[in-house]
């Protein structure tokens, strides 16, 4: 997706982060950025016993919405 900041296809990812962390990533084609996100919220999540994986969930969801791709000329 080639999308601008504040876009639906922003909003679309950030909601697919907020049920999976990185999914939102993924849809906007960053694997390295979904990976991060994926795995470490499920460090989070096991470290925590369940209490803090929720940031990362949040993380995550407000990253995939700020996200602006970087225009080449």
């Amino acid at each position: 997706m080639n999308e601008t900041q504040g876009s639906a296809g922003n909003v679309l990812a950030a909601v697919c982060s907020f049920f999976f962390p990185g999914l939102g990533q993924l849809v906007q084609g960053r694997l390295l950025a979904a990976l991060f996100f994926f795995v470490g919220a499920g460090i989070v999540w096991f470290i925590s016993f369940g209490m803090l994986g929720w940031t990362i969930h949040i993380w995550a969801c407000i990253n995939a919405a700020l996200w602006k791709p970087v225009r080449t000329p």
